[in-house]
């Protein structure tokens, strides 16, 4: 968004760091001037912000590797042998799809649960298969990431990993959470972001028309109405969020192509059936 220069120098630092892996830079201006940037990066300017998932995908296309990792401008790789760990990882399972990191607190702070893509989060320093991954904390193989389509641009924010994991998942490959792959970002809360409720409520309507067998559909719905009334006390954050889910149902949602019940039963097995 090129508001963050200095942020987004050390990111690059931190991958240019990097030790024991081949690595190329791909910095996509969304809708924003890039500042001066160190040689050896790839520019992608969009003339308009299009969101994070359209962003990334532009930044894919850019890229020649075979295992794409996304990094936001405001974190960066504590380790200078991470892109090698992930090279490895993925070199030794051909199935592997994705993998998400462990995101530290630079301040030291204990790693928050929400950073734990998991149902049961438990130990964080634990890894596990499971089924999403977090966008600007994850690597992801390149014919995977190809396989499942892309990001699905028109969410523009929210839910987009789960999207294309579900797909990658569908496609026969599996996705971990890699506690030893480690990186730093800043504590925020997500809600900071503008329409937070509403593109979190419209998002999750579409993921389910777009991914779920419609039994499924309903009941994962279902499930997150509950949730959500339950856990959100504020009147103004609730109206946000149901005038969203209701725009889910009214705007197109982008092609169906459901998940098979084997995939459905594989993502059960992993520890978060696809109803919650």
């Amino acid at each position: 968004m090129g508001n963050r220069p200095a942020e987004l120098r050390r990111a690059i630092t931190s991958v240019f760091e990097q030790e024991g892996a081949d690595v190329e830079v791909v910095v996509v201006g969304n809708g924003a001037d890039l500042p001066e940037l160190p040689e050896g990066v790839t520019t992608v300017r969009l003339p308009e912000n299009v969101g994070i998932p359209a962003g990334r995908n532009e930044g894919v296309r850019a890229t020649s590797g075979d295992i794409v990792l996304f990094l936001d401008d405001d974190g960066w790789y504590r380790s200078k042998d991470l892109a090698r760990h992930v090279r490895e990882r993925f070199a030794a399972e051909p199935a592997l799809g994705a993998l998400s990191f462990r995101i530290a607190d630079p301040d030291g702070g204990p790693d928050q649960r929400r950073h734990v893509p998991r149902l049961r989060v438990g130990d964080s320093r634990k890894s596990s298969v499971v089924t999403t991954f977090l966008g600007g904390a994850s690597a992801v193989r390149r014919t995977a990431f190809d396989e499942g389509g892309g990001l699905p641009g028109e969410f523009f924010y929210a839910h987009e990993e789960t999207d294309l994991a579900w797909r990658i998942m569908d496609s026969g490959y599996t996705i971990e959470y890699d506690a030893d792959a480690v990186m730093y970002h800043p504590a925020v809360a997500p809600t900071r972001h503008e329409n937070f409720y509403r593109l979190n409520a419209r998002n999750r309507v579409w993921l389910a028309r777009r991914n779920l067998p419609w039994p499924l559909a309903f009941a994962y719905l279902g499930t997150w109405v509950g949730l959500t009334v339950l856990r959100e006390r504020d009147r103004a954050a609730l109206k946000s969020w149901f005038a969203g889910f209701r725009e889910g149902w009214r705007e197109d949602a982008g092609p169906r192509t459901p998940i098979s019940w084997k995939t459905a039963w594989r993502m059960t097995r992993a520890g978060r059936p696809p109803i919650i």
